[in-house]
């Protein structure tokens, strides 16, 4: 056996492993982000609930290809990029899918009816973060399109940044207006499952940032 298919021997086939699994994982995020935005503008109690339990399915999903990224990374000799940041970006895609799947839980166990607007532009911003987070894993493949990462990775900053306005602002007008301490309780929980879902988008766009910069 030559010196060079030896080499190849231990070379991972990341188009047939890693760089699919991410794409997957960030695709599945943004199904979940797209019922959870049909979930909370729904009329209809029924429909929610369905859209709620499509959610654990496709977290599910999610939880199925992180394994598979994990089980890979341990795996192969060689990886595309540091092995610390593959595992840090399946989780931060992971994350984003488990605090979607939080809210969307909190919504059906406390039998909330009302769908406020900051619910309902929370579950937007995470749909934007979590397509823009799917663009930029995308572009992981070849680092062809580093501008095309970054400019993704900007645009879930900003999505974060307007997250994080919107919960203060919903929250300060609970306490301002909400006399039923255990209603406020309830929303309160809910928006802040979804600002976190914003907050792990930033954390995979960090993730990214990172890559981008050791593979300058």
């Amino acid at each position: 056996m030559s010196l060079n298919s030896i080499f190849q021997y231990f070379v991972p086939k990341d188009k047939k492993v890693f760089f699919p699994l991410f794409e997957q994982a960030a695709n599945n995020v943004v199904a979940m982000a797209n019922v959870l935005v049909e979930a909370v503008n729904s009329k209809s109690a029924t429909d929610r609930q369905e859209a709620f339990k499509q959610i654990d399915k496709l977290e599910n999903k999610g939880d199925d290809l992180t394994h598979q990224i994990y089980l890979e990374l341990g795996k192969n000799f060689i990886t595309p990029f540091d092995r610390e940041d593959i595992h840090a970006l399946a989780t931060a895609i992971d994350d984003v899918a488990d605090y979607i799947q939080g809210a969307a839980n909190r919504m059906l166990l406390y039998n909330i009816e009302e769908y406020t607007e900051p619910i309902c532009k929370l579950s937007e911003l995470i749909l934007q973060g979590s397509i823009d987070l799917e663009k930029a894993v995308k572009e992981l493949k070849d680092l062809k399109n580093v501008r095309n990462i970054a400019d993704s990775c900007i645009r879930i900053n900003s999505v974060e940044n307007q997250a994080d306005y919107v919960f203060d602002r919903a929250v300060a007008d609970l306490f301002l207006y909400e006399k039923d301490a255990l209603r406020l309780i309830k929303y309160k929980e809910i928006l802040a499952a979804l600002e976190t879902a914003t907050d792990m988008c930033e954390d995979a766009a960090n993730v990214m940032e990172s890559i981008l910069v050791k593979n300058a």
